[in-house]
């Protein structure tokens, strides 16, 4: 029977980091702005755009449910979460330095009562854009690779290197790092916050590149996979949450 350490570390490395997946073929190909199938190239439903999968965390989490609506003309990403967790996951292999700033819009209904990143038993947000990285494994901890281990035992995939996550926080400041409580390998860039702007889309556009080395002290490795996850299973709360295209690109938009 595995100890207690190591079965917290699975489900910690379950919960906080999703495996990485094999990159679909051509996928160092794609230009940057190409990088992840638009959401607005699905019909209206629940087929996902090509290249998304479901990312879930079987038995540990009831799923977040995702469909695609139309909104304002064009197709979106509908997210709703009820105590639940889960996301949809683009694997990808691609060079972010090449094309360093990520821009996309998301819309929240509400924000999440009781929610704050800093805490674990607390740590939900209404909407996540999670991007993976590879990176030189050598330097991870014995507990990180532990937990990375076990995960791979439970999923036959590995954990990426590190994960960085841009939230819409209840109300830390916007650019601020927060540490995720059970492994330093992912860290949380607040990307909006507060609720003035709940019911309205949001414009987000970042410098991955300079947001990874401000969040880990080291340049990006390969990005492995880009995501979207809207999670309530902390709190327990009901949210729905609206997620636009995701856009690579090579200068500032």
């Amino acid at each position: 029977m595995r100890s207690a350490n190591a079965l917290i570390l699975a489900v910690a490395a379950a919960a906080a980091l999703a495996p990485a997946a094999s990159p679909p073929a051509g996928a160092q190909t794609m230009q940057a702005g190409q990088l992840v199938t638009p959401f607005s190239a699905a019909k209206p439903g629940t087929a996902l755009p090509q290249g998304w999968e479901p990312l879930t965390f079987g038995s540990l989490k009831t799923p977040t449910k995702y469909d695609f609506v139309e909104n304002d003309g064009t197709v979106v990403a509908r997210a709703r979460a009820d105590g639940a967790a889960g996301g949809l996951n683009f694997p990808v292999k691609f060079d972010i330095r090449s094309a360093p700033f990520v821009e996309y819009r998301w819309k929240i209904a509400k924000l999440i009562d009781g929610a704050d990143n800093r805490v674990a038993a607390k740590e939900d947000s209404p909407v996540r854009l999670v991007l993976g990285f590879d990176g030189d494994k050598a330097k991870l901890t014995f507990k990180e690779r532990t937990a990375s281990a076990l995960a791979k035992s439970a999923t036959g995939k590995d954990l990426p290197y590190a994960q960085l996550i841009y939230i819409w926080s209840n109300g830390e400041p916007v650019g601020t790092v927060i540490e995720n409580s059970h492994t330093r390998r992912v860290r949380m860039v607040v990307a909006a916050t507060g609720a003035g702007s709940a019911g309205k889309w949001v414009t987000i556009s970042r410098n991955v590149q300079e947001d990874f080395k401000r969040a880990f002290g080291e340049e990006p490795g390969t990005l492995t996979d880009v995501g979207i996850m809207t999670d309530t299973d902390n709190t327990g709360a009901s949210v729905e949450a609206w997620y636009g295209d995701i856009r690579f690109l090579a200068a500032k938009p």
